[in-house]
């Protein structure tokens, strides 16, 4: 027996980590056995390139890495973590939720490549992740679509307005755009769940985010 596998993604600012939470919460109320994890694994020798290649380690900009080098620093950082802390839990409880998965992958290197060659970076990429490094798939992805300007009013918030805090992705507004983009095109493409983080100009309450995702979600995914 495995795990649902549900991932939660979205621009800086969109609310994974709130909504990582509140879905959680949900589903134990309901009874079932839920864990969750976060990645990068800030903080754990796992993703050390991965917090060299954001703090400007290899370069002051993300396309100073390739799409397919930098895939590999996340991909490794999920590989050793799943092989030493989260491997079991996976396979014992029912649903796992994923702050962030090889779906951020797709979403932040596509966007160094010209479109006509998302299709195949995709499909390298997800053959690379689940067939080849053998990660578990996602049941489903819930992707929390922020335009970028709203996701920069948040981080300069989070930040204090200080631009020296942001990482390579953050700090690149051209960078975040085509991200923002190939984030709706991988939605499009792999037939992620999109929800709307804003209506009408303004910030969606985080409850009635979490409400539409319990919804498109659906009683068949959680309780089969």
């Amino acid at each position: 027996m495995s795990a649902k596998l549900i991932a939660i993604e979205g621009l800086d600012g969109s609310g994974k980590e709130t909504q990582t939470r509140l879905l959680r919460e949900a589903l134990d109320a309901k009874g079932l056995n839920v864990t969750s994890i976060s990645f990068p694994c800030y903080g754990q020798p796992s993703a050390a390139l991965v917090e060299d290649y954001l703090h400007g380690g290899f370069g002051e900009h993300a396309e100073d890495v390739n799409a397919f080098a930098a895939s590999s620093f996340f991909a490794m950082d999920r590989l050793v973590s799943y092989l030493k802390y989260w491997r079991r839990d996976y396979e014992s409880v029912d649903v796992l939720i994923a702050d962030r998965y090889t779906t951020s992958n797709a979403i932040h290197q596509c966007s160094k490549l010209p479109e006509s060659e998302w299709g195949a970076f995709c499909d390298w990429l997800l053959n690379y992740e689940f067939t080849y490094l053998g990660l578990p798939r996602p049941d489903e992805v819930i992707y929390l679509r922020l335009d970028v300007e709203t996701s920069q009013k948040l981080l300069a918030r989070r930040y204090g307005g200080d631009v020296n805090k942001r990482d390579v992705h953050e700090r690149d507004l051209d960078y975040l755009h085509r991200s923002q983009k190939a984030a709706e095109w991988c939605c499009d493409r792999l037939g992620w769940l999109a929800v709307e983080c804003v209506d009408d100009g303004v910030l969606r309450d985080r409850l009635d985010v979490h409400e539409e995702i319990m919804a498109k979600l659906g009683s068949g995914l959680l309780h089969e």
